[in-house]
């Protein structure tokens, strides 16, 4: 892989849209912002009724796939492309990137109940074909997401840490990375969401989650973003992207169009397993 600036590059916004100065300097700071209220109680249900149907279908198909294999479909299924695309999302986004901003993959995280699966404590950014490290994840909560239903866990300011050693993940885990002696940079914060809610979190926050052992569902749908300036190591991983607010003039992101339909064909290869693009 190209040698890659995986720095954390401090917000500088003296008239943000919708965070406050104190929330951007927060953002600075611990690498997160939590909760914002996005979608009222109808839309959410509307969003969650979307997913277990996409869900059902995957299911049905019968072949291997599990729920956390929708991953990178945005470009494929409607549902998915209309949220990475969703006005008062990128609102908050915005205050972050910029007024240009690439959606360049998306993943839902599902851990249906008693998913003995955790997800390594980890960096999103230390998986992934691109630099510099300026994407943000918007964390989409699908289900309640509480302590109980494995919410996700944040380390504040380890994305000021910069790009930690990890070893090989041990166990029954979705990602493959898994930081060294996590507990020496802190006390984690659960990142606890009602359903509708989101939370953003810069891409070199340190941050995992624990099994599901509840008999509830907690799912989560992440969409990355990031400003047109950000380049890929392979060419590949700007195929699935979407220019969701402004533009690119430099043309190094494709911007796909809506689809019209839901495609659950196997995702493309260019990803991997879902083990290699970081998750929550």
């Amino acid at each position: 892989m190209t040698e890659r600036d995986l720095s954390f590059k401090p917000v500088q916004n003296p008239s943000p849209r919708k965070l406050s100065a104190t929330q951007i300097d927060q953002y600075n700071t611990d690498g997160y912002l939590r909760p914002i209220d996005i979608f009222d109680g109808a839309e959410i249900e509307r969003h969650r009724e979307y997913f277990s149907s996409l869900l059902q279908k995957l299911t049905d198909l019968k072949d291997g796939r599990d729920a956390y294999a929708l991953n990178c479909y945005q470009t494929r299924c409607e549902g998915i492309w209309d949220l990475c695309t969703e006005p008062r999302i990128l609102d908050y986004v915005e205050d972050i990137v910029g007024p240009n901003i690439i959606a360049w993959a998306s993943h839902y995280f599902c851990k249906l109940p008693h998913d003995g699966k955790r997800v390594p404590w980890h960096q999103d950014a230390s998986y992934w074909h691109l630099t510099p490290a300026r994407t943000v994840t918007a964390w989409i909560a699908i289900d309640d997401a509480e302590e109980e239903n494995a919410a996700m866990k944040f380390i504040p300011g380890t994305h000021r840490a910069g790009h930690l050693k990890w070893r090989e993940a041990e166990g029954d885990t979705v990602l493959n990375q898994e930081i060294t002696d996590p507990s020496r940079f802190g006390t984690p914060i659960y990142d606890c969401l009602t359903a509708g809610q989101i939370s953003l979190h810069a891409d070199m926050l340190v941050h995992g989650s624990d099994p599901n052992a509840s008999s509830r569902r907690r799912c989560g749908l992440t969409i990355r973003y990031c400003p047109p300036e950000v380049r890929t190591t392979n060419p590949d991983w700007s195929v699935d992207s979407i220019i969701a607010r402004g533009s690119d003039s430099s043309g190094h992101w494709n911007n796909n169009p809506r689809p019209i339909s839901d495609d659950l064909a196997k995702a493309r290869v260019k990803y991997g397993k879902p083990k290699s693009i970081g998750g929550n």
